[in-house]
């Protein structure tokens, strides 16, 4: 499996996070352009990858969590989490989950 796969779990309640909004934009171009549009299932995970195997590609990515519409508190911290990360080998599968709460946010790559 090549692309780009994420899932998003709700670290307050150890649940993956349905319905979250995610976008995928290319960095190379200006201003830059959004690849897709979607939203994580019941599962925290997306349907389909971010970036299908098909279209798996060296380049600069970034996707964009929007994290404050799900959470939607007043001491929330972040409202659009963007995650860059560069892919060197098109070959390989890119996993990128995030792990968040109202006032908390991490990232790693999965496998």
């Amino acid at each position: 499996m090549t692309g780009i796969s994420t899932h998003v779990l709700d670290i307050t309640n150890g649940r993956p996070l349905a319905g979250l909004q995610v976008e995928l934009y290319d960095m190379a171009t200006h201003p830059p352009t959004r690849l897709n549009n979607t939203r994580t299932n019941a599962d925290g995970r997306t349907d389909a990858p971010v970036l299908a195997a098909k279209d798996a590609r060296t380049g600069h990515f970034e996707l964009r969590f929007h994290v404050g519409d799900h959470f939607k508190a007043a001491d929330g911290l972040s409202d659009v989490v963007p995650v860059r990360f560069s892919i060197f080998d098109a070959a390989q599968h890119y996993h990128v989950p995030m792990l968040c709460a109202p006032w908390f946010f991490s990232t790693y790559r999965g496998s």
